[in-house]
């Protein structure tokens, strides 16, 4: 999200011409991707033309899901005059003037971030550190480029206390737009290697172009020990400005490494002889130096070495970099798949050497691209290589064979990753270690996946675009000014409350609800900002309420006594809401009891009361019709009778999922979105409008044949007359799948083919029947998904949607992706 601004205000800071209509909107979000949309009434369509598509061609598709503003070339043929358009000369540099503007803005500290290696893991564990004290906005994933940068920076909100964005160029002339967007206060040069060497007409010019994003930075944290790197930066920069590290002595931060049996010592010295020491599990080279630089660059910003500590003790790998993964065979796989320079190479070598023996030392590695001329870069990487004494080199490219002639190990070269597929898959592996280098375009990813051990397990898949999508179908039935609270509660149905809230923070959801006053907890403690409203909160949690900022829903007479009491002898207020009781008779105020409650409101002023709000009881079955309506009618009536009695409005709120959609008149100020989030429309009218957000799955752990009269699983309920094939997969009632699914009543879909459950379901496994599938022990088995209705698997049981979802056991996986 950005800072809300007019069409008008983004013409001006664009330098942009208002075509179309001039829409009175208050637009708070930028997309560059028509697949991406959150808002839609709130966001801005930057149209940019990219190599592989033009985003002005999904105007009429957006301009059909609610966008009603775009950013375009000059260009553009404007067809719909009903919309907003602000034509520019060039979209990616209004893109740029519209983020140094919102940079701008923000008044507290921006770290940035660049260098050949290291630059998106030092980010990420510099954020984790100092999100020990502070809210912290980074860019996400590798956002550093001339159009990452700029998204990175609408990222960035008033509540931040500071910010990291990564910066990254591959030519000379680009880092001087970047500069002006980042404006960094504090940066951090990580170090300098060969990617993207093609782009410079030498080393030096490259370092010089990247330094160009530091040129106005109070302060700049650097390796002394690079000599290279740092006699350029010292030339360049004030030595008042400069922060360097070493290990030797005389910078000023002087390190010494002490390796112990499972914690390695990093021990900082500063000029004036004060001493820093940290702990870590790392011990491999490359890290050391990333978390050196995230130590220093923490003290830099003030911040205490207890609190860094804490921070590193919960440092991980970042994904997708130098990961450790199972093989075939006992082999154990590096998976550095995103990395292709020798700086790089170095590194993950390194890395390799920290593992413990295997048979064979086994290098995959493509040819090394955008990295200057091969003359000169394969000697490096010969002598990389032969001072790792490797068993085995196995190249991949069209240029890389004369690195046969230099090294010692044995060599094999493929032209192409197919090729190298097709040998892999002929090759016997066997207790290896093998590391796994290559530049993106050579895809060995899949060779990842051949080498890599399978996985037998369950795992809940949550598509976070599949939750957006029905986050807007809902967006788009409510006023602009109604909020929405969404309901997180019971480890937000299922799919994992951290994650979600996380996006839906995003998403622009205005509340969280929660059962417990745990929940709240966790979710503040994982850097949740939004609003929490506990449905269930009891006398022993007030403190908890109070410290984390949870807001507690107060039911009864006695409980508003109770708390108003603990509010007045702890000195302090607590914002609250008030449940009206209007047919669902399970906790809330009724009618009867509006008077007491009026006076408990002129007693108890430390009670600050933040919304009236009463649940609909039958709101997704039209046979219930009469009495939803009668619930909203008594609402309106209570809520009357105790609005004068308060100092200011609260909101007003009382439809669920099923009420946005039967009740559209009776939005009032907020909305509660629950079941419908994840996919369940209870109404039965909008099924097909909404995306299963989840999908549950499982493998076959073994394949069986079934004689004639032979009995299956747990008190011999399972049969097949006729004989047949049974599959064992790796779900159980411990895993949430329901135990009523047994014999028959449940099933699940292998190769898109029904297999029905046969027996009674166990704590760790369940049986199939596949005696007309052709499965083998690995294959996949889909619990409930998009092909397979949440609604179908409930009916059969008896039960409902919710009871499925929030069964699934906390040791299922959960895993998160967008695709």
């Amino acid at each position: 999200m950005m800072n809300a601004l007019t069409p008008e205000q983004i013409a001006s800071i664009t330098g942009g011409k208002l075509l179309g209509k001039n829409l009175p909107l208050e637009l708070t979000r930028v997309s560059i991707d028509s697949r991406q949309i959150l808002n839609p009434t709130q966001t801005l369509f930057v149209a940019l033309k990219g190599a592989k598509a033009d985003g002005a061609k999904f105007i009429p598709q957006l301009i059909e899901e609610g966008v009603q503003v775009f950013l375009v070339s000059e260009s553009f043929q404007i067809q719909n005059k009903e919309t907003c358009y602000i034509a520019v000369k060039d979209t990616r540099k209004a893109l740029q003037s519209l983020a140094k503007y919102q940079r701008e803005l923000f008044e507290k500290p921006v770290v940035s971030i660049t260098g050949s290696n290291g630059k998106t893991i030092v980010k990420e564990w510099l954020g984790q550190i100092l999100s020990q004290n502070y809210a912290v906005a980074k860019s996400p994933k590798s956002y550093n480029s001339q159009v990452g940068l700029p998204l990175s920076v609408f990222e960035i909100q008033p509540y931040h206390q500071v910010a990291i964005l990564e910066v990254g160029v591959s030519k000379k002339g680009e880092m001087e737009a970047l500069q002006a967007i980042a404006q960094p206060n504090l940066g951090v040069f990580t170090n300098i290697g060969t990617a993207h060497d093609e782009g410079f007409e030498s080393r030096e010019e490259k370092i010089k172009e990247k330094l160009q994003l530091f040129k106005d930075s109070a302060l700049l944290v650097y390796n002394k020990d690079q000599k290279e790197l740092s006699k350029i930066i010292e030339a360049a920069i004030e030595n008042e400005r400069l922060i360097a590290w070493s290990d030797e002595p005389g910078a000023d931060y002087t390190r010494a490494i002490k390796f112990q049996d499972e914690l390695t010592k990093i021990i900082l010295i500063k000029s004036d002889l004060s001493t820093f020491t940290f702990y870590t599990r790392f011990s491999d080279q490359a890290s050391l130096e990333n978390l050196t630089h995230t130590i220093v660059s923490a003290l830099s910003l003030g911040m205490l070495s207890d609190s860094i500590q804490k921070g590193i003790n919960l440092l991980r790998q970042v994904d997708m970099r130098l990961t450790l993964k199972p093989g075939i065979n006992d082999s154990l796989i590096i998976d550095d798949t995103y990395n292709n320079d020798l700086a790089g190479l170095r590194v993950s070598l390194d890395f390799m050497r920290q593992q413990r023996p295997k048979r064979r030392k086994i290098l995959f590695l493509s040819e090394f691209q955008q990295q200057g001329q091969p003359e000169k870069i394969y000697p490096e990487v010969a002598e990389l290589i032969n001072s790792h004494s490797l068993d085995l080199v196995v190249a991949v490219g069209e240029n890389i064979h004369p690195l046969q002639g230099l090294i010692q190990s044995e060599f094999k070269a493929f032209s192409s990753t197919q090729e190298l597929s097709e040998w892999v898959g002929l090759e016997n592996f066997s207790d290896d270690l093998i590391l796994i280098t290559g530049a993106r375009a050579y895809h060995f990813e899949q060779i990842v996946n051949q080498l890599q051990q399978r996985i037998h397990g369950t795992t809940l898949e949550i598509n976070l675009n599949a939750l957006t999508h029905n986050f807007n179908f809902y967006k788009r039935r409510i006023k602009p000014e109604t909020k929405v609270m969404v309901m997180v509660k019971a480890f937000a149905y299922g799919g994992g409350a951290v994650e979600i809230a996380n996006h839906l923070q995003t998403l622009g959801a205005d509340y969280l609800a929660v059962a417990f006053t745990d929940e709240g907890v966790m979710l503040r403690k994982q850097g949740i900002q939004l609003p929490i409203m506990v449905l269930n909160p009891v006398q022993e949690s007030f403190e908890l309420c109070k410290t984390y900022d949870l807001e507690p829903v107060v039911f009864s007479l006695e409980f508003f006594t109770s708390l108003g009491n603990w509010c007045k002898n702890n000195h302090t207020q607590l914002k609250v809401h008030l449940d009206l009781d209007t047919g669902m008779r399970r906790l809330g105020f009724e009618e009867g009891h509006l008077e007491a409650l009026c006076n408990l409101i002129k007693t108890y002023p430390e009670l600050i009361i933040q919304s009236l709000y009463t649940h609909l009881v039958g709101a997704d079955e039209e046979i219930h019709r009469d009495y939803s309506q009668e619930q909203l009618d008594s609402f309106i009536r209570m809520k009357d009778q105790i609005l004068p009695h308060l100092l200011q409005k609260p909101l007003l709120h009382a439809l669920n999922s099923a009420g946005i959609v039967a009740f559209p008149d009776y939005q009032l100020d907020m909305v509660r979105l629950g079941i419908g989030l994840y996919g369940v429309e209870v109404t039965g009218k909008h099924d097909r409008e909404l995306q299963a957000i989840s999908t549950l799955k499982t493998t076959i752990s073994q394949v069986k044949r079934i004689e004639p009269g032979e009995t299956i699983g747990y008190s011999r309920k399972g049969r097949l007359e006729n004989g047949g094939k049974i599959a064992t997969l790796s779900i159980g009632y411990a895993d949430g799948y329901d135990r009523r699914f047994s014999n028959g009543k449940g099933y699940v879909l292998i190769h898109g083919k029904k297999a029905p459950v046969i027996g009674n379901v166990c704590m760790d496994m369940v049986m199939v029947d596949v005696t007309d599938i052709e499965v083998k022990a690995g294959d996949e088995a889909i619990i409930y998904g998009s092909q397979i209705s949440l609604k179908d698997l409930a009916d059969r049981i008896g039960t409902i949607p919710y009871e499925l979802l929030t069964n699934i056991s906390s040791r299922v996986k959960r895993v998160y992706y967008l695709d």
